[in-house]
C-alpha cells in the first residue's frame, strides 16, 4: 500500500493528472503520507509559482443576499443577521486606503444583492483604476452577460464564482433554485468576456463523500481556474444544517494539496475559514500548496455583519499589510510583487 501511495504522489508531481480512485487514495493519506503529500504539494509550489505569496484585500460591501443556500449565514431566511450595504464611496474609500497600504488586489464582495446595479459597480471599477494601481476582482454571484460585460469592459480583471460541490444533487440540495449546470455554465461565459476566473469548493458538507472531494478536484482541473478557494464547511446556527457536523481541517490541507499537484500554477488562497476552524490554520496551507491570502479590509462596523460562518471574529487581527509581511518572513515567506494575475493563460511577462 506504501508503495501503490508513493507511485501515485510522484506521478501526480511528474504528470498533473490522476484518476479519481488515485486522488481518493490520497485524501485517505495519514501520518507519514499525509506529511509526504503537503511537503510533495509545498515544493511544487515552489518549483512553479516561487516563494511569495499575494495578498488580496477583500471588502465585503453588503450582507444582503436574495438567495437562500442552506450553509451560509447570509442566506436570504436568516431573520436574526443584521443587514449592511456600503455607500459607493464608503467602497472606494476602504479600497483606496488598502491600495495606500501596499494591496496590489482589491476584492469586492458580497451577496447576490440586486441593489447595486451593474453601472454602479463598473462606474466603481474604474474610478478604482484610475486612482489606484490595483487589479480587481469581484465576487458578486450570478449576474447577466449585460452586467458581466459592463464590469469587465470598465476594467475588473477577475470574477470568483465557486460551484461548492461538483455532485449535481447535492448542489441542488444545498443552493435551492439553482443547479450545477446553470453555475458551470456562468464560468464558462465569464472565460468568454475576458476574466480571469476562480472557483473552488467546500470540503466536508453533508452528505458529500470522499469520492466527491475528488470529482471537485477534477473538475477544477477541467475548468483551468486562476484560483481555487478550498475551504472547510463551518455549520452557521442561523442555518438548516447547524447541527451538522464541521468539515475536518486535516482532509482541507490534503485536499489542498492535491489540487496543488494537479494545479501547479493555479493560484490557491490559504483561506479565511481554515483559520476561523484552528488558530494556525492559515499558516498549515501555505506549507501545504497555497500561495494566496485574502486578509478583510472591510472597515468597521460591518466587518463583523458579514457572518458567512462562525469563528470570523477571532481573526480579524490579522488583515494588515505589515503583520502578513512579519508573520510571512516567519515560514521564510515574502510578500509577492506585482498585481497576481493568473499564470495559466498569461505568458510570464504578464504576471506581475
Amino acid at each position: 500500500m506504501e508503495d501503490r501511495f508513493s507511485a501515485i504522489l510522484d506521478r501526480a508531481e511528474k504528470t498533473h493528472s490522476l484518476s479519481r480512485e488515485d486522488i481518493a487514495t490520497l485524501l485517505r493519506a495519514e501520518g507519514e503520507q499525509s506529511q509526504a503529500l503537503f511537503q510533495k504539494a509545498d515544493d511544487v509550489r515552489k518549483r512553479h509559482l516561487g516563494n511569495g505569496v499575494h495578498l488580496r484585500a477583500i471588502i465585503e460591501f453588503s450582507n444582503n443576499c436574495i438567495k437562500n443556500c442552506l450553509y451560509c449565514g447570509l442566506r436570504r431566511d436568516n431573520r436574526k443577521l443584521t443587514r449592511y450595504r456600503m455607500t459607493v464611496d464608503e467602497i472606494f474609500s476602504a479600497a483606496f486606503n488598502a491600495s495606500r497600504e501596499g494591496f496590489k488586489t482589491i476584492v469586492l464582495q458580497a451577496g447576490e444583492d440586486p441593489y447595486y446595479k451593474p453601472e454602479v459597480i463598473a462606474d466603481l471599477v474604474r474610478r478604482m483604476k484610475s486612482c489606484s494601481d490595483v487589479a480587481v476582482t469581484l465576487s458578486l454571484g450570478d449576474l447577466t452577460k449585460d452586467a458581466y460585460q459592463k464590469m469587465r469592459l470598465a476594467g475588473a480583471d477577475r470574477y470568483l464564482l465557486k460551484f461548492e460541490t461538483s455532485e449535481p444533487l447535492l448542489f441542488g440540495r444545498l443552493r435551492p433554485g439553482t443547479n450545477l449546470t446553470g453555475r458551470l455554465k456562468q464560468l464558462s461565459l465569464l472565460k468568454e468576456l475576458g476574466y480571469q476566473v476562480g472557483s473552488g469548493n467546500i470540503t466536508g458538507l453533508p452528505g458529500q463523500s470522499l469520492e466527491s472531494v475528488a470529482e471537485d478536484i477534477l473538475l477544477l482541473r477541467e475548468l483551468e481556474v486562476e484560483m481555487a478557494g478550498i475551504g472547510p464547511f463551518i455549520p452557521h446556527q442561523q442555518t438548516p444544517l447547524r447541527n451538522s457536523l464541521p468539515g475536518d481541517l486535516y482532509l482541507n490541507l490534503k485536499v489542498l494539496a492535491v489540487t496543488r499537484l494537479l494545479l501547479p500554477l493555479t493560484h490557491l488562497p490559504a483561506t479565511t475559514a481554515t483559520a476561523a476552524v484552528h488558530p494556525s490554520g492559515r499558516r498549515l496551507a501555505l506549507k501545504a500548496g497555497a500561495n494566496v491570502v485574502m486578509p478583510d479590509l472591510t472597515p468597521l462596523p460591518y466587518r463583523s455583519y458579514y457572518d458567512i460562518y462562525p469563528g470570523r471574529a477571532g481573526i480579524q487581527v490579522s488583515n494588515s499589510y505589515s503583520w502578513w509581511n512579519e508573520e510571512l518572513e516567519q515560514i521564510e515567506r515574502s510578500i509577492a510583487g506585482g498585481y497576481g494575475h493568473g499564470a495559466i493563460h498569461t505568458s510570464p511577462d504578464q504576471q506581475f
